[in-house]
């Protein structure tokens, strides 16, 4: 049995309240953080049983219930790899987590928060109980298709790809798969060849149509989520960071253009108050507007409100400029 994980990332400003239950006698307990439990991660009843702390002690602000049995150093920062962490403490050798908490744990921060689900994938032989916020998927996996070395067992970038891309929705899988394939965590050929040797396979047209949507040029999940609905309604597929040289010897590279039609789209995900940065957004505009092209911008707030009046926006520009659709 594995008794206590380390945890390497913490908050150390101290993490609000404990998500255990309360100290039933009144006053709530002092906590009392031996060093050999620090920043980790741990099963409350085997810590018990050893001694290091009492049923008081674990309820005390110094810990926080994770999962049933399973608690961690109340200091660390609540992200879905402590999720992780503490949803492994708890099933047996040979589990793997798979699709977005896999991503997590390449790096793709925005698969998967804190309160989600952890999806692991387990051998087929192996039968696991129900467990709340944890999703089983029960599959043999091939050669290479599980990483090896340190951290925490995962499936490797490009089979994370495949489990994304079949699971989630087809927004929420392209995100994942572009900050995979930026992160030089899969390639186009190696998701080209997935889904060649899969042909036929249940999820195989839902693998072809984000793999054909995803692009590594990304640089935020919301411009994925714009590229993708904009794709989605029909537009002519943009370039991302679409390099557009000016006659003052810069090149700009606006988040998504059409060179053909000499229109761009630019993602503002917060209003840019600086003085600075405004005089520099002004100045990049007018280089875009003295080279001919016509730039629209969309807000976090569009994005999520208004994405039909944004597609309407754009093709208007698209065909003012003589695309035909």
């Amino acid at each position: 049995m594995i008794e206590a994980a380390v945890v390497h990332r913490s908050a150390e400003s101290g993490g609000g309240p404990a998500l255990g239950f309360a100290n039933l006698g009144g006053m709530p307990a002092q906590p009392n953080r031996p060093a050999s439990l620090t920043g980790r991660v741990f099963r409350g009843a085997e810590i018990i049983r050893r001694g290091l702390l009492t049923e008081d002690q674990l309820r005390s602000r110094a810990w926080i219930r994770v999962r049933h049995d399973v608690y961690a150093d109340a200091r660390l920062e609540r992200d879905h790899e402590l999720a992780c962490r503490a949803a492994l403490l708890r099933l047996p050798s040979g589990t793997v987590l798979a699709g977005p908490s896999a991503a997590v744990m390449h790096g793709i921060e925005h698969a998967a928060g804190f309160g989600d689900e952890v999806h692991v994938i387990t051998p087929t032989a192996v039968r696991i109980g129900a467990q709340l916020k944890l999703r089983v998927h029960h599959l043999d996996l091939r050669a290479g298709e599980a990483t090896s070395g340190p951290g925490l067992p995962k499936t490797s970038g490009t089979r994370t790809a495949w489990d994304v891309a079949t699971w989630l929705s087809s927004q929420d899988a392209v995100s994942v798969i572009d900050g995979l394939l930026s992160g030089g965590l899969t390639t186009e050929a190696e998701l080209t060849r997935l889904v060649h040797r899969n042909h036929g396979r249940r999820g195989w047209r839902l693998a072809r149509e984000a793999f054909d949507l995803a692009d590594a040029g990304a640089q935020s999940p919301a411009e994925s989520v714009l590229r993708v609905r904009l794709v989605r309604a029909g537009l002519p597929r943009p370039t991302t960071q679409c390099p557009v040289p000016t006659m003052s010897g810069i090149t700009l590279h606006p988040d998504l253009g059409w060179e053909r039609w000499k229109v761009a789209v630019e993602y503002d995900g917060h209003w840019h108050g600086d003085p600075d940065q405004l005089h520099r957004d002004r100045k990049r505009l007018n280089l875009l507007a003295a080279e001919g092209w016509a730039v629209l911008h969309v807000t976090s707030q569009r994005l999520q409100r208004d994405m039909g009046a944004v597609i309407r926006e754009v093709r208007a520009a698209l065909a003012a400029n003589g695309w035909r659709g």
